[in-house]
């Protein structure tokens, strides 16, 4: 236990001095420590590494299905499987809050994060899970394959980004199972459109609607979704272009902040990892949150058809809880942990 409480200390202290302060825009910060993933018992999950066999370089898929349960309990499952594989790639925070400021400042360079050999080692079988419940899944990971066989090694970027593979991967293993339900797919554009179509019939049995930003409640479990290439400012410019590529990216909302005017959302790719997004946001006259500027606006909210949860859902999930209460870990850890909430520790549901 000795060596899980060092490894939390220099995560969560790190990670809480990223979230805390007012620093520039949109960087993610080596807070390098991790938290094994959750036994079963505490959060029943099957983990991405599981559906893969074989090294980097010889890996293969060995399972793809997923199943499928009731929304009651499906919204929650989402934050949580999301927040358990935050801690997995090691708490790695991204404040985009103050963006516009970081724009006014003189610019500096900015260093991409790359894992060291043993993190990218260690990492690798996870992404390559993410993959496995996608429809291209086989041929992207002997893509990959062919690229770890290189001079680079296990060090190698992933070929494609596999941050749609991530959303996809928490989505089967929250009980979205159908493609009906949630259309798993190595591009968000996919269930984008899905959730786009969704509006229009209540028949659909597809897990998420879209919304225009400030339209409806964002609630945790939700996603907001943002497009590069296009730029689109609103659902009506994709509608025009669906079933079209398009740059796509997706988060999962884990928190809203309304003290400190943020959203707390966790994807995939994040600079190279699973990483926890604080986004700027404001009060709209009716009370409710929403995203507001940023590095890179969201143009669409996919709404889950499922009731809502605690706004501070973060705080109460299982991993949450391991590093905030459990197993006789330091005040002063504990502290560090509820930093990130906005009820501080008396936030963490012990």
């Amino acid at each position: 236990m000795e060596h899980l409480r060092m490894r939390l200390r220099a995560a969560i202290v790190l990670a809480v001095a990223i979230a805390a302060g007012a620093g520039g825009a949109s960087v993610a910060f080596a807070q390098g420590s991790s938290l094994d993933r959750l036994p079963p018992a505490l959060l029943d999950v099957l983990p991405p590494t599981e559906r893969v066999s074989g090294a980097p370089g010889s890996m293969t898929i060995r399972r793809t299905s997923c199943g499928n349960l009731a929304m009651e309990v499906v919204r929650r499952r989402i934050v949580d499987i999301a927040v358990q594989e935050w801690a997995f790639f090691g708490f790695r925070v991204v404040d985009q809050t103050n963006i516009d400021a970081g724009r006014r400042a003189a610019p500096r360079p900015r260093r991409r994060w790359r894992p060291s050999s043993a993190e990218s080692g260690r990492t690798a079988s996870s992404i390559a899970g993410y993959w496995a419940v996608t429809p291209q899944g086989s041929w992207i990971l002997n893509a990959q394959n062919a690229i770890w066989n290189g001079p680079r090694g296990v060090t190698a970027w992933w070929r494609y980004p596999w941050s749609a593979a991530f959303v996809s991967w928490v989505m089967c293993e929250a009980g979205l199972g159908d493609a009906s339900r949630f259309q798993r797919a190595v591009a968000h554009h996919t269930y984008i459109d899905q959730a786009i179509r969704a509006v229009a019939s209540d028949e659909t049995p597809a897990g998420f609607t879209a919304h225009d930003i400030g339209t409806a409640p964002i609630v945790p479990g939700d996603l907001l979704c943002s497009a590069r290439r296009p730029a689109y400012r609103s659902i009506a410019e994709r509608r025009r272009q669906m079933g079209a590529g398009a740059r796509t990216h997706c988060d999962i909302v884990v928190q809203l902040d309304a003290d400190r005017a943020r959203i707390l959302a966790i994807g995939g790719n994040v600079r190279g990892t699973v990483g926890l997004k604080l986004l700027p946001a404001a009060i709209a006259p009716g009370g409710d949150l929403h995203p507001a500027g940023g590095a890179r606006p969201a143009f669409v909210h996919l709404k889950l058809r499922a009731a809502p949860i605690e706004a501070d859902a973060f705080g109460r999930t299982p991993t949450m809880r391991a590093v905030g209460c459990g197993n006789g870990l330091p005040a002063r850890d504990r502290l560090a942990a509820a930093h990130l909430l906005p009820g501080g520790a008396r936030a963490i549901a012990c």
